[in-house]
């Protein structure tokens, strides 16, 4: 008895360090998502669909600042996964969004309309109300290969779907393909650093470099960066950062249960109020990308302003 309680007070402490870890990660990937947005958005749609697209960014002292301050989210991120599952972490990073929404708007000298602040309220009860009742275990730290090539041929086609659409769609269009093909890689590359994370925190970093989920954290990691650049390039903030901001805990949560087993510890009744939070957080999250984008200024607008 006295040993249950005290795995469960250990538990209970590493998932408090896990939700910090989580909240301070989504705070830097906001302040990278603003920076990095505000500098692609003004780089020339002819370069961003040639091999020049990076050569004007890395000129962009405020993108390279973004790319200091999403460094380190994703190390808080990597950090919060080695102390709780991908089903407390994953959903924690949509709060990036309630901060980056703010900060733009500030930086463009917008209100935030009423709308937007009652969304953002429901997403965040929706999110705690996930968080106390999901209960969610720690699960493994790695997939089968079987599991693996199952999740390939699924999300596989996603991606290609989406970026044959993003290649001849133009503005807001564009943004939204690229937007569903970095959050679905960005589900992806979560489940590759929880096992990272795992055998590096067991085994030391010569196990780490002789797994190849390292490799595949590297290529998924570097693709989704490309892709999210582009799509901030493609339209405003709003137009494509909610679509990943939900997106990706989302195929992250599903990989973790399918891949990893983790599972939510819950009775019918939990459950169905569980659905129910996961709904809230879907449609808060998609109505403040709808009210947010109606006040958001287009790359062309901001740069006959500035």
């Amino acid at each position: 008895m006295h040993s249950a309680l005290h795995q469960h007070h250990h538990l209970s402490a590493h998932t408090a360090i896990s939700v910090a870890l989580a909240l301070a990660s989504a705070l830097a990937f906001a302040i990278a998502i603003v920076a990095q947005q505000r500098a692609a958005e003004r780089v020339p749609d002819e370069h961003a669909r040639s091999g020049r697209f990076f050569a004007h960014l890395v000129r962009s002292r405020l993108w390279l600042a973004g790319t200091v301050s999403n460094t380190l989210g994703f190390g808080l991120q990597a950090a919060a996964l080695g102390f709780g599952s991908l089903l407390v972490v994953q959903p924690l990073l949509v709060t990036s969004l309630l901060f980056a929404l703010p900060l733009s708007a500030w930086l463009a000298h917008r209100k935030i309309p009423q709308a937007v602040r009652s969304w953002a309220l429901v997403l965040v009860v929706a999110l705690a109300i996930f968080l106390t009742i999901g209960n969610p275990n720690h699960g493994a730290d790695h997939a089968g290969k079987v599991s693996w090539l199952i999740a390939a041929a699924v999300l596989g086609p996603m991606v290609a779907v989406c970026l044959i659409g993003a290649s001849k769609a133009l503005g807001g269009h564009r943004a939204t393909f690229l937007a569903v093909a970095t959050g679905l890689l960005g589900g992806v590359l979560a489940v590759f650093t929880k096992g990272v994370v795992g055998d590096l925190s067991h085994h030391g970093v010569l196990r780490v470099f002789s797994n190849w989920e390292i490799y595949g954290l590297i290529a998924v990691g570097v693709a989704g960066i490309y892709l999210q650049q582009l799509s901030f390039q493609a339209g405003a903030l709003q137009a494509s950062w909610p679509i990943i901001t939900v997106l990706e805990p989302l195929v992250a949560a599903a990989l973790g249960l399918g891949l990893l087993h983790e599972k939510m510890r819950v009775t019918h009744v939990r459950l169905a109020i569980l659905i129910l939070a996961v709904i809230a957080m879907v449609v808060a999250t998609a109505a403040l990308s709808r009210r947010a984008a109606l006040d958001a200024p287009t790359p062309a607008a901001e740069a006959l302003e500035d």
